[in-house]
């Protein structure tokens, strides 16, 4: 399940990524990251905070494709928070699929990543 994050304004938008992931969640973030990027061109950023993430649906598998296929030269910046070595070793492949910029932060420096995502705004 993803909930947005109370921090989200503009075109900088994050997600806590609760469980599993379903096709369903893509459902809903394809669109909202749709309108961001028809509202703010090729400068959209997320970030993603994965403490709670327990993986990927199989069924959500095509989705996620699709999703990086469609957005990932519209996404200026993507942070990834996690506490995981996997999930730090994943921000590498965001940076090519999903992402133009990719950089992962541990959880006590989300409010860097939220920085870091902002600048230049």
């Amino acid at each position: 399940m993803l909930e947005k994050l109370s921090e989200s304004s503009g075109s900088v938008v994050g997600y806590k990524v609760v469980g599993k992931v379903t096709a369903e969640d893509y459902q809903k973030l394809e669109p909202e990251v749709k309108t961001l990027v028809e509202k703010y061109d090729d400068d959209v950023c997320l970030l993603l905070n994965l403490q709670e993430f327990a993986g990927e649906e199989a069924k959500a598998w095509l989705p996620d494709l699709k999703f990086g296929h469609h957005f990932h030269d519209k996404i200026a910046k993507m942070a990834i928070v996690g506490d995981k070595r996997w999930e730090k070793w994943m921000t590498s492949l965001v940076d090519p699929f999903y992402a133009k910029d990719a950089k992962f932060f541990h959880p006590e420096d989300i409010d860097k990543a939220w920085a870091w995502l902002r600048e230049n705004k």
